[in-house]
């Protein structure tokens, strides 16, 4: 192991498998390169450490199903956390991570940096397992990025772990987890989510009528679920920006059709100004996606969600009274003209989402790390 000095050493680790676990990774790298510039800061993708057909299964794998063959996803999350197969299951791909994260390993092993903060359940089960035979002395912490628990996430040699809600703590302390072991810090998200916007500004700056009720339809890097049928469905009763982010047929389709009232984007990086014109949001449910919502104050509509880490989402934020997922359009449309038509309703939202959103995750994670 290498002798300590007096620079802490940092590093946060993740999987590209999904862009919320590097989203959350790069809101705690960002806020500590600019809050605290003693600390020697390095990020990393695990996935970038380990051999090629590995790191295909992972990140290819995983869109194929979650767009393909969902019903095979399913099955597999039920799999992993039904508890007469744990044992089985966890050997199997505690084995299999093994043998493909040797690269890894020998990296943690020569840093051995002073924390290592984990926004993925596979470098913490790395780590963890090499904290316990000795071979790093790093405090390991692991952030879980959606608002249940796979038992993935509980890797022994966890120092502590941070969750998005008192839901989460729960889940985790049914599991056996210390309750001295975990910190309700919300998820970290980008500090773009915590500005104060000047909605008049934005809507100038966007072409977008402000003052007219506005619907923002955006399902993550794919576009996916059926966001042309709600736009046309919506665009007579209320304006629609809608984020065709990758799928370009869609965004070519419908710049082409030119729908009244409906303001069409491509890829976006400017996501929180979208959501700060904007009343309501018809989103897919991934983690960090409902912390950058609730961080903006806009009240979600949850489509396409994947089964399993998503269908969790939404189960915890309905027991704080936020967040509808219907069971078809004509329901997304009637929940929305609904919201439009009793803005009472939509104040209630907002008051809700005041009391458990937590915006000073990345702050709050800094003070415990010391």
């Amino acid at each position: 192991m290498r002798p300590r000095n007096d620079e802490m050493k940092v590093l946060i680790t993740y999987a590209s498998a999904g862009a919320g676990h590097r989203r959350v990774a790069e809101a705690v790298y960002n806020y500590f390169k600019e809050n605290r510039p003693e600390v020697e800061l390095k990020i990393v993708d695990i996935l970038a450490q380990t051999n090629a057909l590995f790191r295909f299964d992972y990140t290819k794998g995983y869109t194929f199903l979650i767009r393909h063959a969902v019903a095979l996803w399913h099955f597999a999350f039920w799999l992993t956390e039904f508890k007469v197969f744990r044992p089985l299951t966890r050997l199997i791909a505690s084995t299999i991570n093994s043998i493909n994260t040797r690269g890894f390993v020998s990296y943690l092993v020569s840093e051995n940096p002073d924390y290592i903060i984990s926004t993925h359940f596979l470098p913490s089960e790395i780590a963890g397992r090499l904290k316990l035979k000795n071979k790093i002395s790093s405090k390991l912490v692991t952030i879980i990025t959606d608002f249940g628990v796979h038992p993935f996430w509980i890797a022994k040699g966890t120092d502590f772990y941070v969750v998005a809600s008192d839901f989460t703590k729960d889940r985790l302390l049914a599991e056996g987890v210390p309750e001295d072991k975990v910190k309700v810090f919300g998820l970290p998200s980008d500090a773009k989510f915590l500005k104060q916007f000047d909605r008049l500004a934005l809507g100038n700056k966007l072409g977008i009528q402000v003052d007219k009720f506005t619907v923002l339809l955006m399902t993550g890097s794919f576009g996916t679920g059926p966001l042309e049928d709600i736009a046309e469905l919506l665009a007579p009763e209320a304006q629609v920006i809608l984020v065709c982010a990758g799928n370009k047929k869609l965004y070519a389709r419908l710049t082409a059709r030119n729908l009244a009232n409906v303001k069409v984007f491509g890829f976006v990086n400017n996501a929180e100004e979208l959501m700060a014109v904007s009343d309501v949001i018809v989103t897919k449910p991934g983690g960090s996606t409902i912390a950058e919502i609730l961080n903006m104050e806009l009240a979600p509509i949850f489509i396409s969600m994947i089964p399993g880490q998503e269908e969790a989402n939404v189960r915890a934020l309905k027991q704080f009274g936020i967040g509808a997922s219907p069971k078809g359009i004509p329901e997304v449309k009637d929940l929305i003209l609904d919201l439009k038509n009793h803005p009472e309703k939509l104040k209630e939202i907002k008051e809700r989402i005041q009391k458990i959103k937590k915006p000073f995750s990345c702050q709050e994670l800094s003070g415990v790390i010391r």
